[in-house]
């Protein structure tokens, strides 16, 4: 697995709470956009296709449980 799942942020509470602030005050559906819209910028941003396939993997693995 190329996928690392160990902490790696620097500052996750930070980081949550630019999450909850993307968030704030959206509907649902400008809700589901930006998450949308984070995730490509942030696979954009890793580009290895093994770790985002890693990535999408685990994803799945976990939504299914």
């Amino acid at each position: 697995m190329n996928c690392n799942t160990k902490p790696n942020i620097g500052l996750p509470d930070e980081f949550y709470a630019a999450l909850l602030q993307l968030h704030d005050g959206l509907d649902d559906a400008a809700s589901m956009w930006a998450n949308a819209r984070l995730i490509l910028l942030l696979a954009n941003h890793i580009g290895d296709q093994e770790v985002l396939q890693d990535a999408v993997n685990l994803a799945a693995q976990s939504a299914r449980h």
